[in-house]
């Protein structure tokens, strides 16, 4: 098997098994709009200051949701041993590692990216600050992903692993919330955001090339 169909199978394959076990995919997202609902019913009828802090919002329940969803990239295959079978492979550990984080963003992340105009709205968001929130999601939350991997590798051969894995990638989270929900209020207000754009470029280009190899080599540590 060449390496383009061995990457492209694991992405269907985890895409299919996400299928079967809908849950994967309910759970963050749900946990995504039931934060940002809430909002508005703890802070009360203020319109102006729901507008202010929906960037925020949106944000950070995406930060929680990608947050959520991370243990279970790598702990099926952990469990039933197909995890093995991926670091024994004849083709280069890492762009399989690329394959499943993939597939687990296009499962948790792809959902939140659908959703959230709409959760925009309801924030009162003003209506060309959308679609800057849209494209930082676009940008950021593959980087949540791809830095997760290197904390679920860290961790998937501990039984109790999810408060150490919060530990992990919380601070690695945070300049990429700070800079994509800049970019949104820059933009409901009228300033350039191209500074905030081509940050957020660097990161996705950084986490693409180098979180792939660290994720593999935790996995091997952690299956020896």
């Amino acid at each position: 098997m060449s390496l383009s169909i061995a990457f492209f199978a694991i992405i269907k394959r985890d895409l299919v098994l996400a299928l079967r076990r809908r849950s994967e995919v309910a759970n963050p997202l749900l946990f995504f709009i039931l934060v940002i609902t809430l909002f508005p019913l703890g802070i009360g009828a203020q319109p102006h200051l729901l507008q202010s802090i929906a960037p925020g919002i949106i944000w950070v329940s995406a930060l929680l949701a990608a947050m959520l969803s991370l243990d279970s990239l790598f702990r099926s295959d952990f469990d039933d041993g197909s995890l093995e079978q991926i670091l024994l492979s004849a083709h280069p550990t890492s762009l399989l590692v690329l394959a499943k984080v993939i597939a687990h963003w296009l499962v948790t992340g792809l959902p939140l990216l659908i959703v959230a105009p709409l959760l925009a709205v309801f924030l009162g968001m003003p209506t060309q600050s959308i679609g800057v929130l849209l494209l930082t999601l676009l940008l950021g939350t593959p980087v949540l992903s791809l830095i997760g991997a290197i904390g679920v590798a860290l961790t998937v051969g501990l039984r109790r692993g999810g408060m150490i894995l919060s530990l992990l990638v919380l601070p690695l989270y945070v300049p990429v919330l700070i800079f994509a929900s800049n970019a949104v209020e820059m933009s409901s207000a009228g300033l350039p955001i191209q500074a905030q754009l081509n940050i957020l470029i660097s990161f996705l280009m950084m986490a693409l090339f180098l979180a792939p190899w660290p994720t593999a080599a935790a996995l091997k540590m952690s299956l020896n």
